[in-house]
């Protein structure tokens, strides 16, 4: 349980305005003491002004110096409003934080804790998602697959026998089952990309893309760096699940006719980028949003999604070389 001890901040709180207050009275006192201003009793009409510009003087001078002294206050209160878990590295400075340094240190640190904690629990949770992917992949293709198989090939025998009025229909209902066949595949690959695995990052993107331009009719330009730098097995993988909802994204909602992928690679860092020339829309947090931030923050990278100017929406996916190094 993490503990803060708030009595010392607001002690010093206490005294800090207490001294304020009491230097703004000390100085005004000494000032109608030494200075050549006198107040009469009864007031005289020509001393209002004088009493009004010093209590005025005296009044300014203390918000001043009390907004400075809450200044921290402020921005801690600032951070705290806008403050996410999937959109990390938000901190205050504690150099100028005065009184307060101790409170705004305890703040950091807690944040830190918390961005910690929630990327080992998203990392458990995702490698978890990732072996229920690859469980019912392994399921669709060996159970299912394997029926399907079965049901074709009886099918196929049926029909060598069969009369010739029953011919179409069982012609009709073999293509139906080779249908539901190839689908089931489908969904396997994508549940578990084994060309992945198998051949690289390179050559999974180039299948996602061919695959989702084949099946969506969407004109899909991609450019991917021949030159990449070894890449562990994690951060392979938050790229091509990326990639994947992406482009899943633009095929549902956008009504583009075209997409672009770009992978390049600079001298420190990795970026993915997926675009359309569809009509935009809303970038709430949607579950496949935030599932793309949370990988995202696993493996340190930055997402950017924004609206293109003539058109359609850009996804960066910015992953520093030195979290991308296997």
């Amino acid at each position: 349980m993490i503990r803060l001890d708030t009595g010392r901040p607001m002690q010093s709180l206490f005294w800090q305005l207490f001294l304020i207050n009491g230097l703004l009275f000390l100085v005004g006192t000494l000032l109608l003491a030494l200075s050549p201003a006198t107040v009469s009793s009864p007031l005289v009409l020509t001393e209002i002004p004088v009493l009004a510009i010093g209590l005025t003087l005296i009044l300014v001078a203390n918000a001043l110096l009390i907004r400075r002294s809450l200044a921290p206050l402020k921005a801690l209160t600032s951070v705290m409003q806008r403050a996410d878990l999937l959109h990390s590295g938000d901190r205050i400075s504690e150099s100028d934080s005065g009184e307060f340094e101790g409170l705004i240190r305890t703040f950091n640190e807690m944040l830190d804790r918390f961005e910690a904690e929630s990327s080992a629990s998203a990392a458990h949770a995702l490698a978890a998602q990732e072996g229920e992917r690859q469980r019912i992949a392994r399921e669709l293709h060996d159970e299912i697959g394997q029926s399907l198989t079965v049901a074709l090939l009886g099918l196929k025998r049926v029909l060598d026998r069969a009369p010739a009025g029953l011919k179409e229909d069982l012609r009709a209902a073999q293509d139906v089952v080779r249908g539901s066949l190839d689908e089931v595949r489908q969904v396997a690959h994508r549940l578990r990309p084994g060309v992945l695995e198998d051949l690289g990052l390179h050559s999974a993107l180039v299948s996602l893309t061919t695959e989702f331009a084949r099946s969506s009719g969407i004109e899909v330009e991609r450019v991917i760096e021949s030159e990449l730098p070894e890449l562990s097995n994690e951060v392979e993988l938050v790229l091509y699940r990326v990639a994947q909802e992406c482009l899943t994204n633009v095929a549902r909602h956008s009504k583009a006719t075209r997409a672009s992928l770009t992978l390049s690679c600079s001298q420190r860092e990795l970026t993915l980028q997926i675009s359309d020339n569809g009509i935009g829309g809303d970038f709430a947090e949607s579950a496949g949003i935030r599932g793309m931030r949370e990988r995202a923050m696993l493996i340190g990278a930055r997402l950017a999604i924004s609206a293109l100017p003539e058109g359609g929406t850009e996804v960066r996916l910015i992953v520093p070389f030195g979290q991308g190094k296997g």
